[in-house]
């Protein structure tokens, strides 16, 4: 068993069943009834919110327990969501363009795989679209409240500033707050938001 499915494996959602906080502010940003690629979704929390409230969501994790928890979330909710067990290392990123694709607390990823994320997530948004990151931000590490333990896989302005280059930043932001998702993540945080549209 993996690490992640490892992580995964109890009945209890380990970053909860509510969307994060910052889904919830920027949504209203979004096109109504766009079709969104939600990246590495683990347990579902945030692509079944955004079914719930009428997008078309393809979600995918590395982790098939966290893929059969959400699965079941979906059911209980009511909703459709799409998906699948894939890993972020050969995803393919071409299958499918999207009006919005969702990275939320994505950090698993060291440097040069998230760096080779980054591309996909724009190759799978289509012109006009748009790019949708929240994750901590390096002084996540004076807070130790979730997250990876290594400044290197944690965001900073100028990193986000610099990897999206190539599109319309909308908002890049950084900021604290006490997060409450589960015993994932939990207690003062440092985070960021980025929202970036493709041209």
């Amino acid at each position: 068993m993996s690490d992640w499915d490892d992580r995964y494996k109890g009945s209890a959602y380990f970053y909860g069943t509510e969307p994060t906080n910052a889904l919830l502010s920027n949504a209203h940003l979004f096109p109504a009834s766009a079709r969104v690629l939600c990246v590495a979704d683990g347990e579902g929390r945030n692509s079944v919110w955004l079914a719930e409230n009428g997008y078309q969501v393809t979600a995918w994790d590395a982790s098939g327990v966290a893929v059969e928890k959400a699965r079941k979330l979906a059911a209980k909710r009511g909703v459709d969501v799409s998906f699948s067990v894939a890993d972020a290392a050969d995803y393919d990123w071409s299958a499918a363009q999207y009006d919005v694709v969702v990275g939320i607390f994505i950090q698993f990823a060291a440097p040069e795989l998230r760096d080779r994320m980054f591309e996909g997530m724009k190759i799978a948004t289509k012109s006009g679209g748009l790019i949708f990151l929240h994750g901590y931000g390096q002084r996540q590490l004076e807070y130790g409240t979730g997250g990876p333990p290594c400044a290197d896989f944690l965001y900073t302005e100028d990193l986000l500033r610099n990897r999206f280059s190539d599109m319309l930043v909308h908002k890049l932001e950084a900021y604290e707050v006490i997060l409450s998702e589960g015993v994932g993540h939990s207690g003062r945080s440092a985070v960021m938001d980025l929202i970036a549209k493709r041209q």
